[in-house]
């Protein structure tokens, strides 16, 4: 457990995180109260960041609800524009509650995405899944995966691979293993992957994220001067 921050703290953060050079905000309605805290505190400089956030998952009450149909899919975005104070988001996933080849193949979830990117509400749209099996039956459709990686769990490395010669681009999530992971060790492991697009580390201290970047320009700076990215 931690203190999460209150409204002034987390307005500070999210203008801090842009004033850095930090171009891609990622949230989810599973969030508490994080897009409507975006749209409140970003909304005016919308045009300087990539905006990411799921359908499929909403946590109420200290429990998780997952919806897959398309009405609950098209409901779910359009409550997250609203709090985010945006007409479309850049990426749009698939929320997973760990079943994931039973969402892509027996629901309504990838169709509906794909009409989702088709009327201009997502610019790309992807999987957020927990299982190798899951990221590969995505491959076929997706723009973009959200996948774990680090070095305790390098299980979706060969699906990075895959995902780069598709075309298809790659974030990372839980790069530090929820925290159970030192940044300085993390953070280069997961960047000096090639396939990576982008790692998304939360932070509700703007020093931490400034030190976390500061690790992160290291890190491809010297793989760069090495001719690995």
């Amino acid at each position: 457990p931690y203190a999460l921050p209150d409204e002034v703290q987390a307005t500070r953060v999210l203008n801090g995180v842009l004033d850095l050079g930090i171009n891609l905000i990622d949230t989810a309605p599973a969030y508490g109260s994080s897009e409507e805290r975006i749209g409140r505190a970003l909304a005016a400089r919308r045009r300087e960041y990539l905006l990411s956030t799921k359908v499929g998952e909403v946590f109420v009450d200290g429990h998780s609800i997952y919806d897959y149909s398309s009405a609950g899919m098209r409901q779910s975005v359009q409550r997250s524009l609203n709090a985010l104070q945006t007409d479309a988001v850049d990426i749009l996933l698939i929320h997973s509650n760990g079943d994931d080849v039973e969402i892509l193949e027996r629901t309504d979830a990838v169709e509906t995405m794909l009409d989702l990117r088709d009327a201009g509400l997502a610019r790309a749209v992807g999987f957020s899944g927990k299982t190798v099996a899951g990221a590969r039956a995505a491959l076929a459709w997706a723009d973009v995966l959200m996948v774990e990686y680090h070095a305790r769990n390098e299980s979706h490395a060969d699906v990075i691979v895959e995902a780069n010669e598709a075309g298809v681009g790659i974030l990372v999530k839980k790069g530090l293993a929820s925290g159970h992971l030192p940044p300085s060790e993390a953070i280069p492991f997961v960047l000096g992957n090639p396939g990576v697009g982008a790692l998304v580390v939360g932070g509700a201290d703007l020093e931490h994220v400034r030190e976390n970047l500061a690790i992160a320009q290291r890190s491809t700076r010297d793989a760069s001067l090495q001719g690995t990215t």
